[in-house]
């Protein structure tokens, strides 16, 4: 079985996943329960760390579509920082920077959340 690991931290009212390994059609149940988890907690402001994550097939791309609305429905987001080239070109070539905000660093999308929460 291919090496994964989703595990949470909080920074602040920001829940942050750092992903590592192979994110594929054998792992993505672990990320589902790791959203799973933020959902029966109501945390809705998630922040994901790819700066570990080697790989990720149409099974991981299909758990982020999975969450998004509810994360947006309750008020939060989803927003994706520290990709590797490889593993953003994935994401780029099926248009998901259209659909979520990319940050170079996590900072950075934790930061989003601080401003959106100011307005």
């Amino acid at each position: 079985m291919a090496e994964f690991n989703a595990g949470i931290t909080e920074t602040g009212n920001v829940q942050v996943i750092e992903l590592s390994g192979f994110l594929d059609a054998h792992t993505a149940p672990r990320l589902e329960n790791t959203f799973n988890e933020l959902l029966t907690r109501q945390q809705y402001r998630v922040v994901v760390n790819f700066r570990n994550l080697k790989y990720i097939s149409s099974a991981g791309l299909g758990v982020f579509m999975a969450f998004i609305e509810t994360m947006r429905g309750n008020g939060g987001d989803i927003k994706l920082t520290e990709m590797q080239p490889n593993v953003y070109n994935i994401f780029d070539l099926l248009g998901f920077p259209l659909l979520y905000e990319i940050f170079p660093t996590q900072q950075e999308g934790i930061q989003k959340f601080n401003q959106s929460s100011e307005k």
